[in-house]
């Protein structure tokens, strides 16, 4: 395996400018994925990385080697597309070992590539079939043993799991996940599903048009976003948000409600501001992660619009401060649509966002 390394990488297509003189360094042996919605370029940088796009400007450096101007095939990579891309005609051993078999690999090395990927992968019963045969999840196995009889200085994925069901989808990243550790494979894995980023990987990158908003954990990045992009964009259910203004050390907000500034964010007197708080820190009295015992909790007496039963948890929506929020309820019951329930706000987890930048007030 090797590093990868992206020194101000940049890419336009006329007047559009897709991506933005980035950086990014991957360690040897490290799962990063490349995360954000449509449009914000992930998928035009993991492109280039494979060579498949042209660079406008910057650097593309696997291992010790600049590979900017080197075509596919020699830069050592290899790549899982979201469409599987078998060849319906061969058998999975045939399509597992065509690119070995074009490199001019002999019958005996390919046999013995062929057998140990489809090991780690467990579909040495398919080898003998085609395509067709296959389900989706066994076709994207396939495809990922193509990948590793290269044996590959960098993987790359694009969005491999986007044609799955739910429940394969989650087998599938926890087959993933397995095989990077059995490798220890250098990864870099673009999806728009940050549930995928969250389970998968060892650090996330999280674009939006074309920039690099933030790069870290998945633990940094849901806890410590950088931005009020970020924080929206992490999370499920999202982050509640919602604009206010600092008065006399409160957070007034769009209806009159006051809540205290966090106690570890210092912003000026009639700074304008933006409230985040997660679900998981809204929550009715004993139903919550976390104890009022040493937390900055504040209560409020607030009826339930919606409730929506998951199963070992209900999402509560409740209007406060001119917007709906999200509570998460833990060991639920049933809650009637009205009822009045205490709520608590563990301020000591809130986070504040400049209102005009966008970015995280937290220091």
């Amino acid at each position: 395996m090797a590093t990868l390394t992206l020194s101000q990488l940049d890419k336009s297509y006329g007047a559009f400018h897709a991506v933005k003189a980035i950086d990014l360094d991957v360690s040897d042996g490290e799962f990063v994925a490349l995360v954000g919605p449509s449009g914000c370029g992930k998928s035009t940088t993991l492109r280039m990385i494979a060579g498949l796009e042209e660079i406008s400007s910057g650097d593309i450096r696997i291992g010790t080697r600049v590979v900017n101007d080197l075509p596919p095939r020699d830069r050592n990579i290899s790549m899982v597309f979201q469409s599987y891309a078998l060849y319906p005609h061969m058998t999975v051993a045939e399509n597992m070992g065509f690119t070995l078999k074009i490199a001019g690999r002999d019958k005996a090395e390919i046999d013995r590539a062929v057998t140990e990927a489809a090991r780690v992968l467990e579909i040495e019963p398919l080898l003998d079939r085609r395509p067709a045969q296959l389900s989706g999840g066994q076709r994207q196995r396939v495809a990922m043993g193509r990948a590793i009889v290269r044996d590959p200085d960098v993987f790359l994925f694009d969005e491999p799991l986007s044609n799955l069901d739910a429940k394969l989808r989650g087998q599938m990243r926890t087959e993933i996940k397995q095989l990077h550790a059995r490798l220890g494979a250098t990864i870099v894995y673009v999806t728009h599903d940050q549930v995928e980023a969250m389970t998968l990987a060892d650090r996330i990158v999280i674009m939006k048009d074309g920039r690099i908003e933030q790069v870290g954990t998945p633990d940094e990045v849901f806890n410590h976003p950088a931005s009020l992009f970020v924080a929206g964009f992490i999370g499920s259910p999202p982050m509640n948000m919602a604009p206010a203004t600092v008065q006399g050390g409160r957070l007034v907000l769009g209806d009159g409600a006051a809540l205290p500034v966090p106690p570890d964010i210092t912003v000026p007197e009639g700074a304008r501001v933006t409230l985040g708080l997660r679900p998981d820190d809204l929550y009715p009295e004993g139903h919550g992660i976390h104890s009022e015992d040493g937390h900055a909790v504040e209560s409020r007496e607030l009826a339930v619009d919606i409730s929506e039963p998951l199963g070992n948890e209900t999402l509560l929506f409740v209007p406060f401060g001119g917007s709906t929020w999200t509570a998460r309820m833990l060991n639920p019951r049933a809650v009637r649509r009205g009822e009045t329930l205490r709520f608590h706000f563990d301020l000591s987890r809130a986070h504040l966002f400049d209102a005009d930048t966008g970015q995280s007030l937290r220091t």
